[in-house]
């Protein structure tokens, strides 16, 4: 009966895999080249956001996917602080097709790593004396979707 057991354990360990290893913050930076005088004018922000993943195969089975999140602060004409934080993971991923691994590291590694970068990010801010940015939750499904509509189009043309 054990051997059996065994035989079971083994035959689900055959299938895909994936495990969170590492989350990290692999580069934090910011800059408030307006300061102190920008805490002196009515804050009135705009908020410009870009955001970025890349991802890079490690050792074996194991993935590096790094989310970028580059926040651009104005308050009129005025820079009032820029800030960047690269949040990253190591992921167990193995097991998969082509596609789906594309979507795992494409999509939902990043949904993983999101929360971490905008609390990195917030925590950065508020250091700098500004109102936490409380950004948005960002649907990477949708962006991996239309990345892939846009390479097939490219492809096309």
């Amino acid at each position: 009966m054990t051997e059996q057991a065994n035989n079971g354990a083994a035959q689900n360990n055959e299938g895909p895999q994936f495990s969170l290893q590492r989350i990290y913050v692999k580069d934090l930076s910011f800059e408030a080249p307006k300061s102190p005088e920008i805490f002196r004018q009515e804050w009135a922000p705009s908020v410009g956001l870009d955001l970025n993943t890349k991802q890079k195969q490690l050792d074996g089975d194991f993935h590096e996917v790094v989310l970028t999140l580059s926040v651009t602060v104005k308050t009129g004409e005025e820079i009032a602080f820029i800030a960047e934080v690269q949040q990253a993971g190591i992921f167990l991923i193995k097991g998969l097709d082509p596609a789906s691994m594309g979507h795992t590291l494409g999509a939902f590694c990043p949904n993983i790593l999101f929360p971490y970068a905008r609390e990195a990010l917030d925590g950065l801010v508020i250091r700098g004396s500004f109102p936490a940015l409380m950004l948005s939750p960002v649907n990477f499904d949708a962006l991996y979707a239309q990345e892939l509509q846009r390479q097939q189009q490219s492809a096309q043309a």
